[in-house]
């Protein structure tokens, strides 16, 4: 299970949504401080998580926005929450093996679906209470979507993949495996393609795969996130990237955030395939370990949660459609009527669905992990690399975890280093069977010693070397850089002549993000400014096991 370990929270659309609605209360500021979340959701000065007033909650990172609304209800009913984020699908492991039961009283992932597919996922559970709305829709440049002719009639999927495919427009969209929208996109557009008015099931899995190929050719731009897909984006299109895209694929809610805010130049048109969509529901759901106090603020949560004031205050402070008959939706959503596509009613059809994304119809992934093996690294912290990558080569992994090892057609490169960086060692994981290179990869990191000094900048430079290799010679690929160390730069170049090199780069080079890891002893400062300058992401190692941190990354490659 991975908590809160993105240093640079909230992101940047939760960040603007705060800026609006955070007075300068102290309060407030402590209830948030609360909600960000440690290794058990909690941080030193916010609300008492074994109070009977405060509720433990497992959350997606999509609910994030809710805090603000969780300090008015708090107000109204004395009930407190603490959060933990991890991804939808590994949360939905956690509480249907009962390890979340620990540290939780409560669960609030965007939807409970995948949940319901695993054994004793439902038994995990005693009541759920859905509190708002939001169907994943395309999000367009309005100039865009004219020349398509979308912004007056909509297309179907397969319209959609097909104007992909044919290169008409590129788009975003967040790793199924990871992040709920991107899992409800997949599900929309093969349920659409299958065409039967069914679930989908595995024999239509397999039969729609080519044409999921076919569509998932035009994804430019792929993230672990909604908001961070979202912040991307917006980036990219102010600043003129020749290899920007033309949309994104998201939330309804985080779409009509960026219209509201006038985040998008030219403007923002958000197009509802013909044929139908995935909504999330967003249920509040109670633990089956919960005590009977931590129930009864459960239940006192929930139901002003469903009242129209706090709906209302949902709606307008999160763009999310209020589920209580009777709350009139505001202007912003239009006339369109939903058609709501249903949910796989097989756990074997849902991860077929991840399994044909990663390994077949998604563009291929190329990453380079730059990995420090300095002195320092000795002992537990170089045995927690070699457990991450034992994990990202499939050993004894979960059905969830398993969505995050390297995945066939994937090139995979290692730069150790030290005071100087090593030569490079490079994968590619093969469609037919992956296993010995798999394992070549755990033992290539297995082998490694920790000894020598810390040549930080020399290394992440020796790989934007390698990775305009790489691009070069598959220009398809996603391709990033992680850059893994425990200590500050004690040989080589500085960061500051790193980035000036960087900068003199070729644009399609610039266009591979780094994300940073805190480890150990790191610079912070320095890591960040790296991931900030490269349109990467840092990731906090030092609150949460590395093997999490690596897992989590993998949503962004």
């Amino acid at each position: 299970m991975t908590t809160t370990t993105v240093a640079n929270v909230p992101s940047g659309i939760a960040r603007r949504r705060l800026h609006g609605i955070l007075a300068a209360s102290i309060a407030l500021v402590l209830l948030l401080a609360g909600c960000t979340g440690g290794n058990d959701g909690t941080s030193e000065g916010g609300p008492d998580p074994n109070a009977p007033t405060t509720l433990r909650v497992l959350a997606g990172s999509e609910v994030r926005d809710m805090e603000p609304v969780l300090e008015e209800a708090r107000k109204a009913t004395g009930i407190a929450v603490t959060f933990g984020y991890t991804g939808t699908l590994e949360g939905a492991e956690q509480v249907a093996n009962g390890s979340a039961g620990g540290s939780y009283d409560a669960t609030w992932f965007s939807s409970n679906r995948y949940l319901g597919l695993l054994p004793k996922g439902n038994q995990a559970l005693t009541t759920s209470t859905k509190v708002m709305a939001s169907p994943v829709v395309l999000g367009l440049r309005t100039e865009s979507a004219k020349k398509l002719g979308w912004d007056t009639k909509a297309p179907t999927w397969a319209q959609i993949g097909a104007a992909a495919k044919a290169g008409r427009f590129t788009y975003g969209m967040t790793n199924p495996a990871s992040s709920n929208s991107g899992f409800s996109a997949l599900v929309g557009v093969a349920t659409a393609l299958a065409g039967s008015g069914n679930a989908i099931d595995p024999a239509q899995v397999k039969t729609v795969t080519p044409q999921l190929t076919s569509f998932f050719s035009g994804q430019k731009l792929t993230s672990g996130s909604s908001g961070w897909l979202a912040d991307r984006w917006v980036e990219q299109v102010k600043n003129g990237a020749s290899a920007g895209v033309d949309g994104i694929i998201n939330y309804e809610s985080v779409l009509l955030d960026l219209k509201a805010r006038n985040e998008v130049p030219g403007g923002i048109t958000l197009v509802y395939p013909s044929d139908g969509v995935v909504s999330a529901d967003y249920p509040l759901s109670l633990l089956a370990s919960a005590s009977p106090e931590k129930r009864d603020s459960y239940t006192k949560l929930a139901d002003w949660l469903r009242t129209p004031e706090a709906q209302k205050l949902i709606m307008e402070r999160t763009h999310r459609r209020p589920v209580v008959p009777g709350v009139p939706l505001s202007g912003e959503f239009g006339q369109t009527m939903l058609v709501e596509l249903p949910f796989p009613a097989q756990r074997a059809a849902a991860d077929g669905l991840i399994t044909a994304y990663l390994d077949e119809a998604a563009r291929p992934s190329q990453t380079i992990y730059v990995i420090d093996t300095s002195g320092s690294m000795s002992g537990d912290r170089l045995q927690q690399l070699k457990q991450a990558f034992a994990t990202l080569s499939g050993k004894d992994v979960t059905k969830a975890e398993g969505f995050t090892r390297f995945r066939n057609r994937e090139r995979v490169t290692i730069i150790p280093f030290s005071g100087t960086p090593q030569p490079a060692q490079q994968y590619e994981v093969p469609k037919g069977d992956p296993r010995p290179v798999l394992d070549q990869i755990n033992t290539s990191v297995d082998e490694l010693a920790a000894n020598g000094g810390t040549a930080i900048y020399d290394s992440l430079a020796t790989a934007y070397a390698q990775a305009q290799q790489e691009v070069a010679a598959r220009p398809e690929a996603f391709t990033s850089i992680v850059l893994m160390t425990d200590g500050e730069k004690t040989e080589g170049r500085s960061l500051e002549s790193f980035v000036d090199d960087y900068r003199a780069l070729p644009e399609q080079v610039r266009a591979v993000p780094t994300f940073t890891v805190l480890f150990g002893d790191s610079d912070d400062s320095e890591m960040q400014t790296i991931a900030q300058t490269t349109g990467g992401k840092v990731f906090d190692a030092r609150t949460s096991s590395l093997d999490s941190v690596f897992k989590e990354i993998r949503g962004y490659q």
